[in-house]
């Protein structure tokens, strides 16, 4: 084959790749505003590691507006079955609900409340924040993220603490002075504090917020089952779309039904010294800290991209382990594969593209419109 006939079959396959794209787009009909619409709600839900009043509600408000409806485990995941031609097979989307937070750990004598983390909250990230605490009986109280030693005026080591939850408080919005004062109001040990997402769409497209993790994944999910109802498109086989909680602490989306063959996690891409991402491409997992992802499914997610031209980056994480794997770690037998949307800052305040969200999109939606997860939509 001479060089003329190798640019001809490029040319081929560029033009076949371009028109498979536009396929997807124009069949499916993406709503993008929707897409960042249901971001923002999602977002600015909140949702710390065990706090489900609120978000679970809420999915259920939004499945009931695309025409599905909800269903739970005792771990309080969102499940939102949607029934294939085939209902001898079951695949599962995964995108985790909770979010970072913190938990009163004490009240001290002059009333400020010291707190724990929940999930890889970094303190230095917070400091200055403003917090909801969200107490058992369904009051709120907000406050602010302080450093013990808070002011340079007056602390010779306020530069210099190590910002810890040894070190860091909450000040309540509140008058109160003392312990007594604090519990008067109905705050107890225990009770879950939210932090300020401060969600914020710049013009030339960035998404600046918290909680991007995993709240983008939850949206684009939704955004696939607005397309699936809208265009009356059924799966092949059974698709479950989960939306589990605590995975920020390791054991959310550890459990999968035993009718679920295959896992595909959505989740957020990291990126650094040794993480091939970027906040414009699409990353897909091919190993976390734990294991590889199945080669297989893994492939096929890697093909699909390609062929929409999505410039996906294959990509590891050293440091986190997916819930698919956890899955696997529990014993269980299923084809796992983690597909995953960049941002830069994965838990403090950060920013993600919103064309990374909608080739995210593209991709799942390619996947389950074509392959085998398994010809998913026909």
């Amino acid at each position: 084959m001479d060089a003329a006939d190798r640019r001809q079959r490029r040319w081929r396959g560029s033009k076949r790749q371009l028109r498979e794209r536009m396929t997807v787009e124009m069949e499916l009909q993406w709503n993008w505003e929707y897409l960042t619409e249901v971001m923002k709600t999602l977002i600015e839900t909140p949702s710390p590691v065990s706090y489900y009043e609120e978000i679970n509600p809420l999915m259920e408000k939004l499945a009931a507006e695309l025409g599905y409806e909800v269903t739970y485990d005792r771990k309080h995941t969102v499940y939102i079955k949607v029934p294939g031609k085939n209902r001898e097979k079951t695949v599962c989307v995964g995108a985790h609900l909770d979010t970072l937070g913190l938990m009163v750990k004490r009240i001290d004598e002059d009333g400020m409340i010291r707190v724990r983390n929940l999930g890889g909250i970094n303190f230095n990230n917070i400091e200055g924040e403003t917090v909801t605490v969200h107490t058992r009986s369904g009051k709120t109280y907000t406050g602010l993220v302080a450093c013990q030693s808070h002011s340079v005026h007056v602390y010779d080591d306020a530069r210099t603490l190590e910002r810890n939850e040894n070190t860091m408080m909450v000040i309540l919005a509140e008058d109160v002075h003392s312990k007594e004062e604090v519990k008067a109001l109905g705050i107890e040990n225990g009770d879950i504090l939210s932090l300020e997402p401060h969600f914020t769409v710049t013009p030339n497209g960035f998404i600046k917020s918290r909680f991007i993790d995993n709240k983008a994944c939850a949206a684009c999910s939704l955004a696939l089952l607005k397309v699936m109802k809208e265009q009356n498109l059924t799966p092949a086989c059974d698709t479950w779309f989960v939306f589990p909680h605590y995975e920020e602490i390791g054991h959310g989306g550890a459990y999968v039904p035993d009718e679920v063959s295959e896992y595909l996690a959505l989740d957020i891409a990291v990126i650094g010294p040794d993480h091939n991402g970027r906040e414009d491409r699409v990353s897909i997992c091919v190993k976390d800290n734990f294991s590889p992802y199945d080669r297989e499914l893994t492939d096929r997610l890697v093909r699909k991209a390609d062929a929409l031209q999505l410039n996906i980056l294959p990509l590891w994480n050293r440091r986190k382990r997916g819930s698919p794997c956890r899955t696997q770690s529990e014993g269980r037998s299923l084809w796992n594969g983690n597909l995953f949307f960049p941002r830069c800052g994965a838990h403090p305040y950060g920013r993600c593209e919103e064309h990374s969200k909608a080739s995210g999109c593209l991709c799942a939606g390619g996947l389950i419109k074509q392959n085998r997860t398994r010809h998913l939509l026909e």
